[in-house]
């Protein structure tokens, strides 16, 4: 049996696994002061399903697979750890220029972002290394005992260092790594060319910095987690979910807990490319899972799933580059908990703010008292008010059509149902806008791509969605609700590996090429044989990072073997290259040298099977009947409700039409269809 638990701003999912491969969805509310305790409310529900002590039901776990985004809130709230960052002298200001650009040149109203380590905290060492890894300047230890006195006496918490160059030569970082071990051993370390060796200094000094903040907080998490699950019972194995996609040990995850930074929201994009491949015909999937705080959207191109390397948090030249590559996700504030509101000059808003988990929407009745998506949903008709969570949460449909009337309809002179009406269109474009900055943006026509609607909230205006931007399907899969817990069950074990080498198509060393290969290979395979050991399969692929001569940035390029065996190879290399480069930026210049600077190897392991269970039964077969729905441009209709173990696979019904179950409800206007395809998805025409 397998656990997977997705935790989000407002509940957290789980997909509990069988031996069988059959899988049950669970809902709990998200605890914000305790993640934790929401992953064992959510353990508990699963529990009490089967008649079974919370003990002896985690007894039976062979892992469990843990998505959070307790690391990004403690970023965005500023609770990370107290840390101190160590720099080559003369180079204090890395974490304040960044890399130079604004988003808006001539807007002199913003002020200069703060940089993520105060300059208070940062401190130069008198050292340097040359771009070859010759010792330029020779290490100052006792300069840098000196600092270690003053970060004692100012009580830090956390440690990053990042010296010019280390990447080339790291003595200088290593030493000074082991004089803080030596002299402040409680305190966490972290040492840019062991996390990130990588090009770009600003890009390995941030990752370090926000990597070193994170490691006493999410040490502390990881280390609850693990001991409050050990002590209900689970024998298991913890995972934890990675912003590139994969997964790995908590504990691994701890020393290196930059990577959790979008570990929850990487795991739908996984979910929505084994639903592309093996129930669409489009060449291009958009997934969007719309949680009950964030509305977050991904692509999966020709079957890829794109990644970025331009990973912010926050805005771009604003905010902080995390220096690592993850899976190309735009999130907006947009959710069942968006809270609306009017404006001074009469406009309506949806979001960012969210009511999150605590107190929620008005109609949970848990002390919210600002108008949300929920609301405006529950008094269109969308929500049954007792069909909730299948009944678990009852909502007041009352104090939802209150709140609309006062704070949205009479402030804007509209009927209380034109109101709440208007709440979801604006919503609904939020999201259409979020889809957009992704695809049209990047080259891709919606009208070739498939909306694949995943979150608890997907099926509300997912029809609306895609008629917006002239999508041809939406498919809501069987485990939508909770797509990105599904998408941790059938994820893999990974890590990357990285490497710094520079050469040139013009003076090749294939040698020196293989060498770097060869050495990133056997880090693989160290992975293989240690947290992957008895995996069911794995696989290793590499890559490099490449420009054009005279190119200031590069792109990265698959490369077809493990090793170079001639020209024939480099030849097909430069080739790759050219059409990756052309398919980027419409252009490409076969005469011009190519460089080859960094160089990478990333391993996954699969220690399941490839997914495809599927849910038990709802327990809503009995759960129909009809009722009224407001619906733009058609007013108020009697609509039918159904549950999906009621419908018959491949049979065509035009809407109006809902499709409830304990965890969702999707909404069919007049102008959709929809049927059950034989998988358990919703496939609409909108």
């Amino acid at each position: 049996m397998r656990f997977a638990c997705d935790t989000g701003g407002t509940f957290t999912d789980l997909i509990v696994e069988g031996d069988d491969g059959a899988l049950a969805l669970y809902k709990a509310p998200t605890t914000p002061d305790d993640p934790v305790l929401g992953v064992l409310d959510a353990l508990a529900l699963a529990a009490r399903d089967r008649d079974m002590e919370l003990s002896k039901f985690l007894s039976q776990g062979e892992m469990l697979i843990h998505g959070t985004t307790h690391a990004i809130n403690a970023i965005i709230t500023g609770n990370t750890a107290k840390t101190a960052f160590l720099t080559t002298q003369g180079h204090p200001d890395i974490l304040v220029l960044r890399e130079g650009g604004r988003i808006e040149p001539f807007n002199f109203r913003i002020p200069y972002p703060e940089p993520y380590i105060p300059r208070a905290l940062t401190f130069e060492v008198p050292e340097r290394m040359d771009g070859e890894g010759n010792v330029v300047l020779a290490l100052d230890e006792a300069a840098v005992m000196d600092i270690i006195g003053a970060l004692n006496a100012q009580k830090i918490e956390a440690v990053a260092v990042c010296f010019l160059w280390s990447i080339a030569n790291p003595a200088h970082e290593t030493r000074v790594g082991e004089l803080l071990a030596q002299h402040m051993p409680e305190v966490p370390v972290s040492l840019s060319h062991i996390l990130n060796p990588a090009l770009r200094e600003y890009r390995r000094a941030s990752a370090v910095a926000i990597d070193a903040s994170l490691k006493p907080l999410m040490e502390r998490y990881l280390g609850s987690l693990t001991e409050r699950l050990t002590a209900a019972g689970f024998q298991g194995r913890t995972l934890v979910l990675t912003s590139q996609g994969g997964m790995i040990d908590a504990m691994e995850l701890a020393s290196e807990p930059i990577h959790a930074i979008n570990s929850g929201p990487s795991m739908a994009p996984i979910a929505g490319r084994y639903y592309a491949s093996s129930e669409c015909t489009e060449p291009n999937a958009i997934v969007a899972d719309t949680g009950g705080t964030t509305y977050d959207v991904s692509l999966v191109r020709r079957g890829r799933i794109p990644k970025t390397r331009e990973t912010w948090i926050g805005q771009p030249f604003r905010g902080h580059m995390t220096g690592f590559p993850s899976i190309d996700i735009k999130s907006v504030g947009a959710g069942g908990g968006s809270i609306a509101r009017v404006d001074d000059g009469g406009i309506l808003f949806v979001g960012p703010e969210s009511a999150g988990a605590a107190p929620g929407p008005v109609c949970y009745g848990a002390g919210g008292t600002l108008p949300t998506l929920t609301d405006a949903c529950l008094v269109l008709g969308y929500l049954d008010p007792d069909y909730f969570l299948g009944g678990t949460l009852a909502l007041d449909t009352g104090a939802a059509e209150a709140v609309i009337q006062e704070q949205i309809a009479a402030p804007l002179g509209l009927e209380l149902a034109a109101a709440a009406a208007a709440i979801v269109e604006v919503a609904t474009e939020n999201m259409v806008q979020a889809i957009t900055e992704i695809t049209v943006n990047q080259g891709i026509d919606p009208a070739d791509a498939v909306l694949i609607g995943g979150g608890g909230a997907a099926g509300l205006n997912s029809v609306f969605i895609a008629r917006r931007l002239g999508c041809p399907r939406v498919l809501i899969p069987e485990t939508g609700a909770g797509l990105s817990a599904y998408g941790a069950t059938i994820s893999d074990l990974t890590t990357e590996f990285r490497s710094i080498y520079f050469t040139t198509s013009e003076d090749w060393d294939e040698a020196a090429a293989n060498a770097v290969l060869a050495a990133l290979e056997a880090k693989c395979q160290a992975f293989i044989n240690g947290p992957g050991a008895g995996a069911a399969e794995h696989r290793i692929e590499f890559g490099v990072e490449a420009r054009y001569a005279s190119q200031v940035w590069e792109i990265e390029v698959p490369l077809a073997a493990s090793r170079f065996q001639g020209a024939a190879d480099l030849q097909k290399l430069i080739a790759d290259f050219n059409a990756a480069h052309e398919e980027i930026f419409a252009i490409n210049d076969p005469s011009s040298i190519v460089e080859f600077v960094g160089w990478t190897a990333s391993v996954a392991c699969k220690l399941t099977g490839s997914g495809g269970g599927r849910l038990a039964a709802d327990g809503g077969a009995e759960h129909s009947g009809s009722r009224q729905i407001y619906f733009e441009g058609a007013g108020i209709v009697d609509t039918s409700i159904h549950a999906p173990a009621q419908l018959t696979p491949g049979e065509e019904i035009s809407g109006p039409a809902i499709i409830e179950t304990p965890f969702t409800t999707i909404v069919i206007d007049p102008g959709a269809s929809f049927h059950l395809a034989n998988a358990g998805s919703i496939n609409i025409t909108p």
